[in-house]
């Protein structure tokens, strides 16, 4: 069977790419023809090691380009550029003649409809429906033009994703929010890896890890690790990552008299051995998809603290089992939940183990099969 992605690049060490590398390699171990369409990075390496089995076809467009102008002129170029996605996308699949084309619902998903290869067209996103096709308004604009925008946009989406012939979310709870769907499936993203050795959970380190941007909600987790200092001064505070609020987020950290608990570090290539010194994870996420750093502080070992937000740690963590799930936006909760944990070494290793038991199911040989059933059945189907 021959499956063509469509996303809009390889290069970025983001989510999405990380997890469309995983399956890709996973499925072609498995006997699939696997295709990856990609419009932007020409030129540029792979974030993430690819089996060579795997097709690469670049319709080298670059998405990116008119953000470097106006905004009279961005929509202009970009106007143009859907206009050559079309025709390039089309005329890629008519060559590879896929039997399943699936859209990680970037710009691509706003043409598949006009495709004209005759391969099932599934979607799959990575994000969840609060917070996808949002977009801060620009100064000038008017809220009740802003949001006249965003429900034209989302009713614009809801067309499109209908025409689908499966439309893959990551969370039971996501599932929920798309009531206008009869095509809604759910197959959870895949933990990257699954150490052989893993925490102890006896050094007086938590971690975290994410871009420095708003959406991580680092602000509230520094602000929760202040209440926790003032108890536990042994204990100290990693967050790896890279992102534009470095500097407020250090400025947070030095207002609070943090400096000696509480490090920004750098994004870490290994990632796993951060995760296997520390002894605590803590997601302070405002809204996830399904968090891939999750799952890998699970396999890891580690418990976990997080906030219930949407989505994705309601769907992983039995609160009081594996970790502690935190009304969304409760610091005080999210620091005495920390701190219960430092106390109780014993609770955190059980926890821990409980952790990693959990983390099993979402494993690429589980995940992969769920897909494969999806693939074989809407096969079957139009047979």
């Amino acid at each position: 069977m021959k499956i063509a992605y469509c996303i809009p690049g390889l290069h970025n060490p983001s989510g999405m790419e990380r997890v469309v590398t995983l399956k890709a390699n996973y499925l072609v171990s498995v006997g699939y023809e696997v295709h990856i369409i990609i419009t932007d990075g020409a030129g540029r390496d792979y974030a993430f090691a690819l089996d060579q089995r795997v097709q690469v076809h670049q319709l080298d467009i670059d998405f990116e380009e008119p953000y470097k102008y106006p905004f009279i002129k961005r929509i202009l170029l970009y106007n143009k550029k859907m206009c050559q996605l079309k025709g390039r996308l089309d005329k890629c699949l008519n060559e590879i003649k896929p039997d399943i084309t699936v859209s990680l619902l970037r710009r691509d998903i706003n043409v598949m409809h006009k495709m004209t290869d005759g391969s099932i067209k599934i979607g799959e996103i990575h994000f969840n429906r609060l917070h996808y096709r949002h977009f801060p308004a620009p100064p000038w604009m008017p809220r009740w033009l802003h949001g006249m925008i965003e429900r034209h946009w989302q009713k614009l989406m809801i067309s499109k994703l209908q025409k689908l012939a499966a439309f893959v979310v990551l969370t039971h709870e996501d599932a929920g929010y798309w009531h206008e769907l009869k095509n809604v499936h759910v197959i959870p993203n895949p933990t990257t890896f699954f150490p052989d050795v893993v925490s102890t959970c006896t050094s007086k380190q938590a971690i975290s890890a994410g871009r420095y941007v708003h959406q991580k909600g680092f602000d509230r987790l520094i602000a929760a690790w202040a209440q926790v200092v003032a108890v536990h001064q042994d204990w100290v505070l990693k967050i790896y990552g890279d992102g534009f609020l470095r500097e407020r987020l250090s400025a947070q950290i030095e207002k609070l008299g943090l400096t000696e608990n509480c490090f920004l570090e750098h994004n870490a290539p290994d990632i796993d051995a951060k995760l296997r010194e520390s002894s605590i994870f803590v997601l302070s996420s405002r809204y996830e998809g399904l968090p891939m750093i999750l799952l890998e502080a699970m396999a890891s070992g580690l418990p976990v603290v997080s906030f219930a937000c949407p989505c994705g740690p309601s769907d992983i963590i039995s609160d009081g089992v594996d970790g502690f799930l935190v009304e969304d936006g409760n610091i005080d909760k999210l620091s005495s939940s920390i701190t219960r944990l430092i106390e109780d070494e014993g609770l955190r290793q059980r926890m821990g183990q409980k952790a990693r038991e959990k983390v099993a199911q979402y494993s690429i040989e589980s995940v992969g099969e769920q897909w494969c059933n999806l693939f074989e059945s809407l096969v079957n189907e139009r047979k």
